[in-house]
């Protein structure tokens, strides 16, 4: 597995003696994300389905912790996790934070199929973890450790930490008193938020996005909110509300409104062979917190942010794919040294030649690598 370039702290000429014990604060759910490639087709009750490629990795907010420590922050999952799997990749290489004793609680498992996602459906295989029924099953025969009571923690020992930022998924009708109180406590806090179910959009059912620095849907999820049909101008209807607002628009870039000062900066995606979209929008996250704390330009923030997405999709899973800063520069090297590159492409990443080193190993890197088998 490759790790972070060492010396790279996006962070280092902002730190002070007093500042806090981590950089971000995570809470949520621990997912063991079942990645299958190759399927034609989604799977059907009563028949089998033949995946020519498949891979297990930590998912859920895993994704997001990963991607944070591998660009040098320190961050503080909320949950402690179970499973050696699970607990072997996050608190191995990398760590994930100093000091981390997340509280207790059930991995859960996510099969990815063409066009959707099935989360903890029923149906249970003999290991304990759910799966729908006829879909293909992956079997883990080592049991976990039993359930423990949370462990009281002498780096954190409240909750939420004191924090420079934590990021938050938004749910309608579900505020979190956590978030207030983080906000409260100096931590600049950056939201998304998942598809409502209510149907009614209703950006006043999101009492906590009062409480956040920056909030960034997808461009669905920010017309629906806002009742506009463009993106952009979604962005800037949200930029009324809070101080950044951040739209992805998929294979388009993303398009990001101070709402402080309304200036606007739009980025496109960068063109490559995608082969796992899994936490792609996680990383996206990670790379755009960490261009804030940074205290970026808005333009390279957004830069950032879309070239740390673009280079996960490229492998398998959600955190192991998640890129450190030594692709990053094998990636700029490449950039630099390609006659095919546009020069607009140069000028928008220079920005990079501040923060990297002179060499850099060849691309294409393989980092992580948690497929299990293929079929020829």
């Amino acid at each position: 597995m490759s790790t972070e370039t060492p010396g790279i702290d996006p962070l280092l000429a902002l730190r002070a003696p007093r500042d806090p014990a981590c950089d971000v604060f995570l809470t949520g759910t621990v997912f063991l994300d079942i990645i299958f490639t190759g399927l034609d087709s989604a799977p059907v009750r009563g028949t089998e389905s033949w995946a020519r490629g498949m891979g297990s990795s930590p998912g859920g907010v895993a994704n997001m912790a990963t991607a944070l420590a591998r660009l040098g922050l320190h961050t503080s999952p909320g949950r402690r996790l179970r499973g050696r799997p699970l607990r072997g990749v996050l608190l191995g290489r990398p760590r994930t934070g100093r000091g981390d004793r997340p509280v207790d609680v059930p991995h859960r498992p996510r099969l990815a199929l063409p066009g959707h996602r099935l989360h903890g459906v029923r149906g249970r295989t003999h290991d304990g973890l759910a799966r729908p029924r006829g879909a293909p099953a992956h079997r883990d025969r080592r049991p976990g450790p039993p359930s423990r009571p949370p462990t009281p923690d002498p780096v954190f020992p409240h909750c939420p930490p004191r924090a420079r930022a934590a990021v938050a998924s938004l749910a309608p009708g579900r505020p979190e008193p956590w978030v207030a109180a983080a906000a409260r406590g100096g931590a600049l806090i950056f939201a998304d938020v998942g598809w409502d179910d209510t149907g009614r959009w209703d950006l006043d059912a999101l009492p906590d996005l009062a409480h956040c620095e920056a909030f960034l849907p997808n461009a669905e999820e920010a017309m629906r909110y806002t009742r506009t049909d463009c993106p952009r101008a979604a962005a800037h209807a949200l930029a009324e509300r809070v101080p950044l607002a951040v739209v992805t628009l998929g294979a388009e870039g993303a398009y990001a409104v101070d709402g402080r000062t309304g200036a606007a900066a739009e980025v496109p995606a960068i063109e490559v062979e995608a082969l796992d979209p899994t936490g792609a929008g996680d990383v996206f996250v990670a790379g755009f917190v960490t261009g804030t704390l940074a205290d970026w330009p808005l333009a390279d923030r957004l830069a950032f942010a879309g070239l740390t997405a673009a280079l996960s999709v490229q492998e398998f899973g959600g955190s192991l794919s998640a890129p450190g800063w030594a692709e990053i520069a094998a990636w700029w090297q490449l950039v630099r040294t390609c006659d095919r590159q546009a020069p607009a492409a140069l000028e928008r990443y220079a920005f990079l030649d501040d923060l990297l080193p002179a060499t850099a190993r060849a691309w294409p890197l393989r980092r992580a690598v948690p497929t299990i088998g293929f079929r020829q």
